[in-house]
C-alpha cells in the first residue's frame, strides 16, 4: 500500500517548486480590505483565535500583545492504531432486526436489537500543542489590532508598548510545509521574547544551543468520548502515535539562547521563527511506530535551507490567491463605512444593519477555510476542519458521515476549488478496504459501506460499544452519500478518464451493498432494513419513542441516486451494461416517496408521528437538496418539501449552523430567497462566532465550534445565484431582495461553465466562460426571461458552446 506520506511529500515539493518559480521577495500586491477580519481585543477562547492552515498544518492565533499563543494541529496527529472494529455476531442480529421491524413492527425492541450490532467507539483528532510568545520587560500595551487577510491568508497582530510598535505576523506555508512567524518591533533592539512549546498530552520539551526547541510526546492509545476516564497512554510501539514539532528561531540584531527548555531572545530588531512537524502515522493500516528519533529527524530536515522569510511569504501567497482568487464575491454595503468597523462589531451589529456585505466576507471566508484545511495529499476537512486543541474534542472531532463531512465539500466545485476534493476522494477509496471487511463480517454482503462516524484509522462498523443509540451509530448509508462527492467530479469537469479509474469501480461497490442491503417489504417493493432518518426518532402506536424501522426516505434518495450515477456512468464509459440493468430493476421496486397527513414529504415508511419536531436534521428533504430529484418539473414534491421545512423551522429546527446552512440551501432550491436571506440571517445573529467560525449549541450560554456550518453557507449562497442540477442551469434562482445589487465571479456550474454573474437595478447579466464543448439548457428564475445576442427572451434556452468562448446571457422580468 503506498504510503499518504509519500504523496503527501511529493504533491508538497511539486507545488513548492511550481510556486517558486519566478519568484522572489517582490512586494506583494496590496489585498482587499473588504477580505479582512480584524478585531481590537485578544480572543478571549480558543474558538475566537484566528485560523491559518495548509491542509496539514493548521495554527489558532489568540492575538494577545504581551503573552502570545498560537495553537497547533497535524492532520494526522490522532489518539489510537488500526484494528479490526468488526461485529461478526452483527450477522445473527440482522435477520431479527428486520422481523421485528417488518413483520413484528416491534421498533422498541429493533432498537435494542441494533445495539448488539456495535462495534467499539472511534478515536480522536488530537492537539499538536501551544507557541507561546512572551514580551520580557512589558507591562502594558495599546492599540492592539489583530487581523486576518483572506487574499494572503497571512495573520497580522500589532500593539503599541513603552513608545514602540510591535508587529507578528503568522502564515502557514504549503509550498514549504512550515508555520512561518515574523516579529518586528519599531526600535532596534527592542525585542527581548521567550519562546516555549506546551502540550496537554505527555510530551517533553527540549532547547538546544542552535536556537531550536523540539516537542516530542505521544497520543493516547485509547481515548473513548463516552468513558470520562478512558485515556489510556502506552509506551509500546505502535500503540498509540508519536509526533514530534521543531521551532527555529534566528534573531536579527539580538541573540537566541536556550535557557531551560525555553529559548530567550535578546535585544533583537526582528525575529524570524519557523516550525514543523511530524507524526508516525504510516497510512490507515499500518501501526504508527515510527521511533521518535526519525520524527525529529524529519522536522529538521523539513527546517534545513529555507530561503528567507520574505520569498517564503511570496511563495506562500502566490500559491494561496492561485486558489483564493479564483472566485470575487461583492454585495454592496448598506451601511457607510461598515468595513472599517472590526469585524466582531459588525456581526453584533448584524441584527439591525442587515449588511449584505458582511455576508460577502463571511462566503469568502468559508472558501479560506477550505483552502486552509484540505490540500491535495492530506486528510480531509474534519467536524473542526483541522483545528483543534483538546485531548477529548466535541464528537472526537472525527468524520460524521451522515451529512458532516459530505456539508464540508458541497462548495468544493460551485466555489471553484475542485482539486480540493482529492482528500474526501482519497478517505472514500480507504473506506472500500475497511468497509468492504465490515460488510462481508457484519452483513453478509457484498461491495464496501460505512456508517456514522470515520476515523484516521477509516473505522467502517458503527460505533457504540454494544450500547449506544443506534440513531447515533447504526446509519448504514453513508457510503452512498460519499459517493456523490465522488460523482460530483465528472459532472462538473466531464473528465471520463477519472471517472473510469477512479469513481466508477467505487461507486459500483457501493451499489453492490446497496443490492444486497435491499429486501422484500412485503407489498412488492424492496426496502432497507434497519434504516434511520439520521438521528431522528419518532413514537411508535403505542407512543413509544424509536429510532429503528423500514425503507426512510433518506435511504430511497440515496440508493436513487448511487443506482441512477453508476448507470448514467455505465452509458457514459460504455461497459458494465448487466449491472447496469440490475440496478434498474431494482430501482422499479423502491417503493415511491410519500406525502404525509400534514401535507409535508413523509420521513419514514409508516406516517409516524415526530417524537422531535424540531430536529436539527432534515435527511429526508435530501432529494431537494443537496440531491436533485425534487425540481420544478416536479411540483407536488417541491409544494411537500417546502411543507417540511416549514415545519421543521415552525417547530425551533435549524438551530445549529450546520441545520440552518442546510435550510439556506433549502430554500434556496425552492426559489424563495427572501427566506434564504431570512435563514442567513439568523445563521449570522445566532449560530456565528466572533471570528467568524460556525457554532454548535453545547448547552446554556455555551457553544462550540463546527465548521461545517461554514462550509454549508458558503455552497447555500451560490445556490442562490446559480444551480445547475437535473440536466439544466438555472440563473439567479433566489435572488432576495435585500440584494439590490452586486457581483459574483468564478462560480462554476456541472457541464464545463464558469460563471460571472452581475446585478443592479433589476438588470441581471451572465457572462458565461465555455470550459469545454457542449449544449446547456439555461432556465430564468420565476418571472424572468433569458436572452442572448441570437436569442429573442424565453424561460429557457439551448446554448451550445465551444470551449475558451464566452457567452453573454440577460436576464429580464418576463
Amino acid at each position: 500500500m503506498k504510503s499518504r506520506l509519500t504523496r503527501r511529500t511529493f504533491v508538497a515539493l511539486a507545488a513548492s517548486a511550481a510556486a517558486s518559480r519566478n519568484l522572489s521577495a517582490a512586494p506583494l500586491p496590496e489585498s482587499d480590505p473588504s477580505l479582512t477580519l480584524w478585531m481590537e481585543t485578544p480572543a478571549a477562547q480558543w474558538a475566537d483565535a484566528l485560523p491559518l492552515g495548509n491542509g496539514r498544518l493548521g495554527a489558532m492565533v489568540f492575538g494577545e500583545p504581551l503573552k502570545e499563543r498560537i495553537a497547533l494541529n497535524e492532520d494526522t496527529l490522532w489518539a489510537g492504531q488500526p484494528r479490526d472494529t468488526t461485529n461478526p455476531d452483527a450477522k445473527n442480529h440482522l435477520p431479527i432486526v428486520r422481523k421485528l421491524v417488518l413483520e413484528d413492527k416491534n421498533y422498541v425492541a429493533a432498537d435494542k436489537e441494533c445495539q448488539k450490532m456495535q462495534g467499539p467507539e472511534n478515536f480522536a483528532f488530537e492537539p499538536l500543542g501551544d507557541l507561546h510568545i512572551e514580551h520580557l520587560g512589558l507591562t502594558e500595551a495599546t492599540h492592539l489590532k489583530r487581523s486576518l487577510d483572506l487574499d494572503t491568508a497571512v495573520a497580522k497582530t500589532s500593539f503599541q508598548s513603552s513608545g514602540v510598535t510591535f508587529s507578528r505576523e503568522v502564515f502557514v506555508s504549503f509550498p514549504d510545509q512550515v508555520v512561518a512567524l515574523r516579529i518586528t518591533a519599531s526600535k532596534p533592539s527592542s525585542l527581548n521574547l521567550r519562546l516555549s512549546l506546551t502540550c496537554e498530552m505527555p510530551a517533553k520539551t527540549s532547547a538546544h544551543a542552535d536556537g531550536t526547541l523540539l516537542l516530542a510526546g505521544k497520543v493516547p492509545t485509547e481515548n473513548n468520548p463516552q468513558i470520562s476516564d478512558s485515556i489510556r497512554y502506552s509506551e509500546v510501539d505502535g500503540e498509540g502515535m508519536r509526533f514530534a514539532a521543531v521551532l527555529s528561531a534566528k534573531a536579527e540584531g539580538g541573540t537566541v539562547q536556550p535557557e531551560g527548555d525555553t529559548l530567550a531572545i535578546s535585544k533583537a530588531t526582528s525575529v524570524t521563527l519557523l516550525l514543523t512537524a511530524a507524526t508516525g502515522f504510516r497510512g490507515f493500516a499500518f501501526p504508527p511506530d515510527t521511533p521518535a528519533a526519525a520524527l525529529e529527524e524529519k522536522c529538521r530536515k523539513g527546517l534545513a535551507g529555507k530561503s528567507a522569510y520574505a520569498v517564503l511569504k511570496t511563495k506562500h501567497v502566490a500559491d494561496h490567491r492561485a486558489l483564493f482568487r479564483r472566485v470575487g464575491a461583492n454585495l454592496n454595503s448598506t451601511v457607510p463605512d461598515g468595513a472599517n468597523l472590526p469585524t466582531d462589531a459588525r456581526l453584533k451589529n448584524f441584527p439591525t444593519t442587515q449588511d449584505p456585505a458582511l455576508l460577502a466576507l463571511y462566503f469568502q471566508y468559508g472558501r479560506y477555510l477550505l483552502i486552509a484545511s484540505s490540500r491535495p495529499g492530506t486528510q480531509p476537512a474534519n467536524l473542526q476542519g483541522i483545528w483543534n486543541d483538546l485531548v477529548r474534542p466535541p464528537w472526537s472531532s472525527n468524520w460524521t458521515a451522515n451529512i458532516n463531512i459530505q456539508m464540508n465539500y458541497w462548495p468544493v466545485f460551485t466555489a471553484n476549488l475542485a482539486e480540493l476534493n482529492g482528500p474526501l476522494v482519497d478517505l472514500t477509496q480507504d473506506m472500500t478496504v475497511t468497509g468492504a471487511k465490515t460488510a462481508s463480517v457484519n452483513y453478509g454482503a457484498r461491495g464496501w459501506c460505512s456508517h456514522h462516524n470515520i476515523d484516521l484509522w477509516r473505522q467502517a462498523s458503527p460505533v457504540g460499544m454494544g450500547s449506544g443509540d443506534p440513531t447515533w451509530a447504526n446509519f448504514a448509508m453513508s457510503g452512498p452519500w460519499l459517493c456523490q462527492h465522488l460523482y460530483e467530479h465528472f459532472q462538473f469537469t466531464g473528465d471520463v478518464d477519472y471517472l473510469r479509474k477512479r469513481v466508477y469501480p467505487i461507486l459500483r461497490s457501493s451499489a453492490l451493498f446497496c443490492l444486497d442491503w435491499l429486501v422484500p417489504a412485503g407489498d412488492g417493493t424492496l426496502t432497507t432494513c434497519p434504516s434511520f432518518s439520521t438521528e431522528n426518532n419518532f413514537f411508535t402506536p403505542q407512543h413509544q419513542k424509536a429510532v429503528v424501522s423500514a425503507g426512510c426516505t433518506l435511504d430511497l434518495a440515496l440508493i436513487h441516486e448511487l443506482f441512477g450515477n453508476c448507470i448514467s456512468a455505465s452509458q457514459v464509459l460504455n461497459e458494465d451494461q448487466a449491472f447496469a440493468d440490475k440496478l434498474k430493476a431494482a430501482l422499479a421496486k423502491l417503493p415511491p416517496y410519500k406525502v404525509g397527513s400534514a401535507g409535508e414529504l413523509q420521513e419514514w415508511s409508516e406516517n409516524f408521528e415526530e417524537a422531535t419536531p424540531g430536529q436539527r436534521h432534515m435527511s429526508h428533504l435530501y432529494p431537494l437538496y443537496p440531491g436533485a430529484q425534487f425540481t420544478r418539473d416536479t411540483p407536488k414534491w417541491m409544494a411537500a418539501s417546502r411543507r417540511s421545512l416549514e415545519r421543521r423551522l415552525e417547530n425551533g429546527g435549524a438551530y445549529t449552523g450546520w441545520s440552518r446552512a442546510w435550510a439556506i440551501g433549502l430554500w434556496a432550491r425552492l426559489g424563495d430567497g427572501d427566506k434564504a436571506w431570512e435563514s442567513l440571517g439568523m445563521l449570522m445573529q445566532h449560530s456565528t462566532g466572533n471570528n467568524l467560525f460556525d457554532s454548535h449549541p453545547a448547552g446554556p450560554n455555551r457553544s462550540i465550534f463546527q465548521i461545517d456550518g461554514n462550509f454549508g453557507a458558503t455552497a447555500a449562497m451560490i445556490e442562490m445565484l446559480l444551480q445547475s442540477h437535473a440536466g439544466k442551469i438555472i440563473l439567479f434562482p433566489a435572488l432576495p431582495k435585500a440584494w439590490p445589487s452586486g457581483n459574483f465571479t468564478g462560480l462554476r456550474a456541472r457541464g464545463g461553465l464558469q460563471c460571472d454573474l452581475i446585478w443592479t437595478g433589476g438588470k441581471r447579466t451572465a457572462n458565461l466562460r465555455a470550459l469545454r464543448d457542449g449544449k446547456h439548457n439555461l432556465v430564468a428564475p420565476a418571472g424572468y426571461a433569458l436572452s442572448t445576442g441570437s436569442q429573442l427572451p424565453s424561460p429557457e434556452i439551448g446554448l451550445s458552446v465551444v470551449a475558451g468562448r464566452q457567452y453573454r446571457v440577460e436576464v429580464t422580468p418576463a
